[in-house]
């Protein structure tokens, strides 16, 4: 039998219905996602409401694990337009496919291309946080300058660690730092400095910079000290990084942007060192934006906003190179504390696993831990009791989602049939029972988050060709088609 119809009503409405209206414990504070799947009360949420208004959880992160294909950033898409109207900024720092940038457009907000030949990212400038430093001025611009300063060393670092696929050395870091400082003090005010002027300083070797090296006025040991990252630094511009980060910053992130979206969707699929890269410039140009945001609003110089980044396909950085799990630590572990939420979203916690070194695996993991949601969709048993050890997970709980990750059957007339756990999530929050939801999104979030286009025109110029094949008296050109 067809179940029954399901309404929903207020007191008000529903109270002639008793016994019959019944309510229900669904969190109803945040962006609507779904409905219940036991049920079907409506379920809101996401991570800011959530630890602003709320208070359910700790931390205003949301992590993300599931097959592909069952509808993770169609999830994330929804958060996304629902915080938008709210006032939060969506951040989207690394849009791989992409399968955001065009609900950025129709939200008024900003698409910026990074990729070879169509847009770069100079490493060097210090963005948002720079001319923010500038207009503050005092004690809080020279903070939140040395702060700025900080976020290059690190992306600097990042891209050297990306070049050799292991973590610089310290005291290279501080050879670095020393010459990042005197570019900053004698560059023209308006025009940051670019990686072939790091080269040339340290090719000229300043007294700033000679002195953390201690060559006590030997050139040949101030040339031991430089070169190994001399040559690091000419791998970026002449490698697989090609000149992405050598020139300016072809687009800055606009402050006053409803919505952001870095595009790096013209990368190559193969070409991970340039993919992480990419990411990670990103986030640091993102998040340095946010800082920047915040400043200016202590300072009483522009209201006070809220920012939702979003970092998918975790995994293709992280397998990037050894030590870039530390970076992405470093640039997201504040978030709290930024007024910033985020949503990381991977596929299996195998991901962590493919890591090099134990500590790096460590650390992925915290990602996880550190979360104040986790949604799952779709995982098979052996990974969700793997990650019920690290959220609890109940034995009913494991067998409900790894439910879902079961192939669709055998359509019998060539219909395209849903896999069974597409739109299916299970949140869960610290020890609370998870919420099993249900998402059916609208005609528009179909039109704009498309995650199968390319396939979609494709399977219609067969279909063309079918037809076509079919008219034709020939029964060869049938099988040609």
């Amino acid at each position: 039998m067809d179940p029954p119809t399901m309404w929903r009503a207020t007191t008000v409405q529903a109270c002639g219905l008793w016994p019959f209206a019944a309510g229900s414990g669904a969190p109803m504070t945040g962006v609507p996602l779904g409905q219940h799947l036991h049920t079907g009360a409506t379920v809101c949420g996401d991570p800011l409401s959530w630890f602003t208004r709320a208070r359910y959880i700790s931390n205003p992160s949301l992590f993300m694990l599931g097959m592909p294909g069952l509808g993770k950033s169609t999830l994330i898409n929804r958060m996304l337009i629902g915080l938008s109207a709210t006032g939060v900024v969506p951040l989207v720092l690394g849009d791989l496919k992409p399968d955001y940038a065009d609900t950025v457009r129709a939200l008024g907000g900003q698409v910026i291309t990074i990729g070879r030949g169509v847009g770069g990212i100079n490493v060097l400038d210090p963005g948002a946080m720079g001319a923010a430093a500038a207009r503050i001025g005092g004690e809080a611009g020279q903070m939140l300058a040395a702060e700025a300063h900080g976020r290059v060393l690190n992306m600097v670092a990042a891209l050297i660690t990306i070049v050799r696929n292991r973590p610089m050395d310290d005291h290279e870091q501080s050879v670095l730092s020393a010459a990042l400082h005197h570019l900053r003090e004698n560059s023209s005010p308006g025009r940051p400095p670019l990686l072939p002027d790091l080269l040339r300083v340290l090719t000229e070797g300043p007294d700033r910079v000679r002195s953390v090296t201690l060559d006590r006025g030997d050139t040949d040991r101030y040339r031991d000290a430089v070169d190994p990252l001399h040559r690091s630094l000419l791998g970026i511009l002449d490698g697989p990084l090609g000149n992405t980060f050598a020139s300016a910053t072809s687009t800055r992130i606009n402050l006053d942007s409803p919505a952001v979206c870095i595009d790096i969707s013209r990368i190559g699929e193969a070409d991970t060192q340039l993919t992480a890269a990419a990411m990670l410039a990103a986030w640091s140009d993102g998040l340095g934006t946010v800082a920047a945001s915040h400043a200016m609003a202590d300072a009483g110089l522009t209201p006070r906003r809220w920012f939702f980044t979003v970092l998918d396909e975790l995994w293709r950085p992280l397998r990037a190179a050894s030590g870039i799990v530390d970076r992405i630590d470093a640039l997201t572990r504040l978030n709290r504390s930024l007024g910033l939420g985020d949503a990381k979203i991977t596929h299996t916690l195998k991901d962590a696993e493919a890591l090099g070194t134990d500590a790096d695996r460590a650390k992925a993991r915290g990602f996880v831990e550190r979360a104040g949601m986790v949604a799952c969709a779709g995982l098979p048993r052996a990974e969700m009791e793997e990650l019920g050890r690290i959220v609890g997970l109940s034995r009913r709980e494991i067998e409900l989602v790894s439910s879902w990750s079961s192939p669709p059957g055998w359509a019998a007339h060539g219909e395209r049939e849903e896999p069974p756990g597409r739109g299916r999530f299970l949140i869960k929050v610290g020890g609370r029972p998870g919420i099993p939801i249900k998402v059916a999104i609208t005609d528009t979030e179909s039109r704009l988050h498309d995650t199968n286009l390319r396939w979609a025109a494709a399977n219609e110029r067969a279909t063309e060709r079918i037809a076509e094949a079919a008219a034709e008296p020939d029964p060869d050109r049938r099988w040609t088609a």
